[in-house]
């Protein structure tokens, strides 16, 4: 009778699949995140990798849309208790991020829970910087950084009269270029009669371009407290005579017709690589679609400077995203042990230096870096390095290292709709400035009021 027992059960087990009892389950994890094109064939072709590269975690990525559309998402998520394991996060979202409290676990948080291996020094300062506390602990995983470059056509400087190999380094220098583009190049014979309009100059980005960057390369302040880095009552600066300045030579060069406004955040973008301006000012991670679509020599520029604001540019400050890891009643240690692994993944200098190189966006680490310059990549992809430049020229300053405001998505809104009404000539740079400050400091005072309670 024992032997028909053992028998049976012998039986039994041999008729179940091999797979269904010796491969245990992976861990599924969801990543959620805002990029489109080309830099989204390589969140995808991120979480290939990754999956296979080992076999105990399942990573999906999805895209939610823009990078406000992310945040917003994955916020309504966690309160609706279905938050992604991590959400990609642009970088003017970090202050709320870290007043989300209980909806995420910081970077050294997850560390400790999870023996996650994070040394903050291996991270370009002026990345970790964004991303950290005031005691150095990072709260977020840096993953695509980027800064403000100035794009310009090749082509068409050669057709205006310009130097292609001397690109404007001053704001005078551009506006003498803006024009000549505009008289010599983007004229109506040289477009096709139903073609896309052709335009000198355009700019992606406009608030974080014209008046963050402009603000840091120039060391002044875009709001008190370090640019709120030193507490919540803070106050914006950009209103200054410095800064009209700035607002009114693009006014200017607008109503000249040599600098046409193309729309909000990345909007901009396909007007550069698309060939309909000579000068596009947009993010470094632009160069993923411009190698894809430009159909014309291009090449990257530093943002220009303004010598009698400052004889010593400052380095800029970046953009991009950070990736932070979600919290739910439901998670389990196995997941958030999972999404350590997959922070571990993309830190790795090989793959830092990887997605750098496929996207233009600059490396995170110092050992991608150096990892990039020992494949030689510097050297066969001239250019590829002016972001890394432009972040690590002159000295880092509180008004350099960025910016730690809440709400800062909607502080950028109220900034278009300011310059929007001066570019229709509704109102001055200054008075569009005093009113966009005015308007920003409700909004700063409304968020520090929402911590506090």
């Amino acid at each position: 009778m024992h032997r028909r027992t053992l028998l049976t059960g012998a039986a039994a087990l041999a008729s179940v699949p091999a797979t269904s009892w010796a491969q245990p389950a992976k861990t599924k994890i969801v990543f959620w995140h805002a990029m489109t094109g080309a830099n989204g064939d390589e969140i995808n072709r991120i979480a290939r990798d990754f999956n296979a590269s080992q076999s105990s975690v399942e990573l999906e990525a999805i895209f939610k849309g823009s990078y406000p559309e992310t945040l917003t998402a994955a916020i309504a998520a966690w309160r609706a208790g279905q938050a992604p394991h991590i959400a990609q996060v642009y970088e003017v979202g970090t202050g709320s991020m870290l007043a989300a409290g209980p909806a995420v676990k910081q970077v050294w948080q997850l560390a400790q829970e999870t023996g996650l291996k994070i040394d903050p020094a291996t991270y370009l300062p002026a990345v970790r910087g964004y991303y950290s506390l005031a005691d150095g602990h990072m709260a977020s995983m840096p993953f695509n950084s980027s800064t403000g470059v100035m794009w310009y056509n090749k082509d068409a400087f050669e057709t205006a009269g310009l130097d292609p190999e001397k690109p404007p380094v001053t704001w005078a220098e551009f506006a003498a270029a803006a024009r000549a583009l505009k008289e010599k190049w983007a004229v109506p014979t040289n477009a096709k009669a139903a073609g896309p309009e052709v335009m000198a100059t355009t700019t992606s980005w406009f608030a974080w371009i014209q008046l963050e960057e402009f603000s840091a390369i120039h060391n002044l302040p875009f709001a008190s407290k370090a640019d709120g880095f030193e507490g919540l009552d803070t106050e914006l600066k950009f209103n200054s005579a410095a800064h009209a300045k700035q607002l009114q030579m693009l006014l200017d060069l607008a109503k000249d017709g040599a600098f046409k406004y193309t729309g909000r955040d990345n909007t901009p973008d396909p007007v550069f690589y698309s060939g309909q301006a000579g000068i596009g000012f947009g993010s470094s991670a632009g160069r993923a679609d411009i190698v894809r679509n430009a159909k014309f020599k291009w090449a990257a520029a530093m943002l220009p400077y303004d010598p009698a604001v400052s004889t010593q540019p400052n380095n800029t400050i970046i953009g991009g995203a950070s990736l932070w890891t979600m919290t739910s009643k439901t998670r389990t240690p196995e997941e958030y042990k999972a999404v350590g692994q997959f922070l571990q993944f993309i830190a790795q200098p090989e793959n830092d230096a990887l997605y750098h190189q496929h996207t233009g966006y600059v490396p995170v680490t110092s050992g991608g870096f150096e990892a990039s310059k020992k494949q030689g990549y510097y050297d066969k992809t001239p250019g590829a390095d002016i972001a890394i430049q432009s972040l690590t020229r002159g000295t880092v300053t509180e008004n350099s290292r960025g910016l730690r405001l809440g709400r800062l998505p909607e502080i950028r809104n109220i900034v278009y709709e300011e310059v929007e009404k001066a570019l229709q000539g509704q109102q001055s740079a200054q008075t569009a400035l005093d009113s966009a400050v005015q308007r920003g400091n409700r909004v700063l005072r409304e968020f520090e009021k929402s911590v506090r309670t």
